[in-house]
């Protein structure tokens, strides 16, 4: 049986990595024994594909998690773009109603509502128009007008309401602009 030398097993180093003290774990063979050197060859190898097994493991997991993320925010995005014109007409119904105080009115304002609070459980928003700056990525400028009543580039009307989902726009409002 041979003696254990205490210089061959090093201490653990706190200023190290995990994987760079698990590679200095695996003691030097003596040249003398054959064997042992092949046994700790393997033993490397080993630890080798094992660390590397472990790191692509770990990115497929966080591909994986981002790849579940962005299908969901696809899904919703294209689940929205059919409600959207139902929205519109919602809309459209509301301006055209002679009397606002009607029950038919307001059953139907109810619904409405509804049809709001689901947008706002999944995080979908109206793009502000009205009164802002024209923004090409999220403003269709369907109509231009000079009018010195009004600041450069300001959207002075909204025909369409355009929607937004963590930043990603779904529809871009149809906007007149002024100047």
């Amino acid at each position: 049986m041979a003696k254990k030398n205490k210089e061959q097993i090093p201490e653990p180093d706190n200023t190290k990595t995990e994987q760079e003290q698990e590679q200095e774990f695996v003691p030097e063979a003596p040249a003398e024994n054959p064997e042992l050197t092949q046994a700790l060859e393997q033993a490397r190898d080993l630890l080798d594909k094992y660390q590397r097994t472990l790191a692509e493991f770990d990115n497929f997991r966080k591909r994986t998690i981002k790849e579940k993320a962005s299908m969901r925010d696809l899904g919703v995005c294209e689940t929205i773009e059919f409600l959207l014109p139902i929205i519109d007409n919602f809309e459209r119904a509301f301006a055209a109603a002679p009397n606002k105080d009607d029950a038919f009115y307001v059953g139907i304002s109810l619904i409405f509502k509804q049809m709001q609070d689901f947008l706002d459980s999944f995080g979908v928003e109206a793009i502000k128009a009205l009164g802002s700056k024209f923004d090409p990525s999220l403003h269709n400028a369907i109509a231009h007008t000079e009018d010195e009543n009004y600041g450069e580039n300001e959207i002075i009307e909204e025909m369409q309401k355009g929607y937004i989902y963590k930043d990603k726009v779904i529809r871009a409002s149809m906007v007149k602009v002024a100047n």
